[in-house]
C-alpha cells in the first residue's frame, strides 16, 4: 500500500534536495546540494568561480520533522583563485551554516527557543544532544548583532537567564520576542546578567521598535525588571509561570515536610508508614492523580485536620 506523503520546506536557501531517505536510527537523512557558483576567495577577498572539487562529506544537524531527528547530508565545493599567488582554494560556505558548527543555523536557533524556561541538561535530554552541543549554540550567538530590519513589530520582550555551566554563577541571557503572528524568535543572547548589559541591549532596539514593544516578560531578578522599567516606559512586566511556579511549590513543599516531621513524633510507626508516597502525590495535578495517590492525600489531609 502506498502511504501518505507531505513536503515540508527545509528553509534554507541555495541548496536542491537530491534524496531522502530514514535511516534504521529512525532519523531522516536529506542530501543535497549547493546551488550557488562561486564564493570569495580566502586571500583576495574576490569572487571566483572555478570548480576544484569538492571537501569530505558534512552532516548537520537540522530542524525535527514530525517528530524525527533530521540532518542535511552534502559535499562543500570548492573554487580556485587564478589570481593570487600560488592559486589557493577555498571551500565554500553557505548562509545557513557556520564554520566548524555541527548544526544549521535554524537548529542552533531551536535550540535557543528551547531553553527559554528549561536547562541545558533539559534540553541535551529532550533533544539528544550533548551538553556541549547546546553550549555551542549558545555561545556561537553571544553578542552577534541583531538585524532589526527583519522586524516590523515586537510585542512581548522576552528575558531568560541561564546558567552556563552547572554550579556556577557563570550566566548569559536569552533575549526573545514573541511576534504579532505569535511566532517566538531569538533576538541575542547576552554575556552576563547584570542590569547595564540589558539596558546596553535595550538601547540597540530602534525607537520603531521599541515604540512596539507593550510586554516583557522576565523571571523574578531585579536587574531585568528594572532594566525594563528604566529604559521602556509604560510596559507591563510580567513575572514567566516558570519561576512563580516554582516559588509557590517550594512554600508548600516545606510546608508539607514541616507537617510530616510533625505527624512522625506524635503517630504510631504503622500509622505513619501509610504516608510514604506523599510527595509524589502532593505535588502532582489532581486530575493526574493514581487511586493510591488519592488515598494518600486524603490520609494526609485526615491527620493534618486533628
Amino acid at each position: 500500500m502506498t502511504q501518505a506523503q507531505v513536503s515540508v520546506p527545509l528553509n534554507i536557501p541555495d541548496v536542491k534536495v537530491l534524496k531522502s531517505e530514514i535511516n534504521q536510527r529512525g532519523e531522516l537523512i536529506i542530501t543535497v546540494e549547493s546551488t550557488k557558483d562561486g564564493t570569495s576567495c580566502r586571500i583576495c577577498g574576490m569572487w571566483i568561480e572555478k570548480l576544484h572539487g569538492h571537501d569530505e562529506w558534512v552532516i548537520l544537524r537540522h530542524l525535527p520533522v514530525f517528530g524525527r531527528p533530521s540532518y542535511l547530508r552534502y559535499r562543500p565545493r570548492r573554487y580556485q583563485c587564478l589570481k593570487c599567488e600560488g592559486k589557493p582554494t577555498t571551500t565554500q560556505r553557505l548562509d545557513w551554516q557556520e564554520a566548524n558548527s555541527p548544526h544549521t543555523y535554524l537548529y542552533d536557533e531551536h535550540l535557543l527557543l528551547e531553553l527559554v524556561g528549561s536547562t541545558i541538561e533539559d534540553v541535551s535530554i529532550k533533544e539528544n544532544v550533548t551538553y556541549d552541543a547546546v553550549l555551542g549554540a549558545m555561545e556561537r550567538r553571544i553578542e552577534k548583532k541583531v538585524d532589526w530590519s527583519k522586524y516590523t513589530e515586537l510585542g512581548t520582550l522576552g528575558m531568560d537567564e541561564i546558567a552556563l555551566k552547572k554550579g556556577h554563577r557563570d550566566f548569559v541571557t536569552v533575549v526573545s520576542a514573541r511576534l504579532k503572528d505569535q511566532r517566538i524568535v531569538i533576538l541575542g543572547v547576552l554575556k552576563g546578567r547584570e542590569k547595564d548589559t540589558v539596558i546596553a541591549f535595550l538601547r540597540s532596539i530602534p525607537q520603531r521598535l521599541s515604540e512596539t514593544i507593550h510586554t516583557v516578560c522576565c523571571d523574578m531578578y531585579e536587574g531585568f525588571s528594572e532594566a525594563a522599567r528604566e529604559e521602556l516606559k509604560g510596559v507591563t512586566i510580567v513575572v514567566d509561570r516558570f519561576h512563580v511556579t516554582q516559588h509557590y511549590h517550594a512554600a508548600a513543599d516545606d510546608l508539607r515536610q514541616e507537617e510530616l516531621r510533625r505527624l512522625k513524633k506524635e503517630l504510631p510507626e504503622e500509622e505513619y508508614r501509610q504516608l510514604k508516597g506523599s510527595m509524589w502525590a502532593f505535588r502532582k495535578h489532581p486530575a493526574d492523580l493514581r487511586p493510591e495517590e488519592r488515598t494518600i492525600l486524603r490520609r494526609c489531609s485526615s491527620m493534618l485536620l486533628r
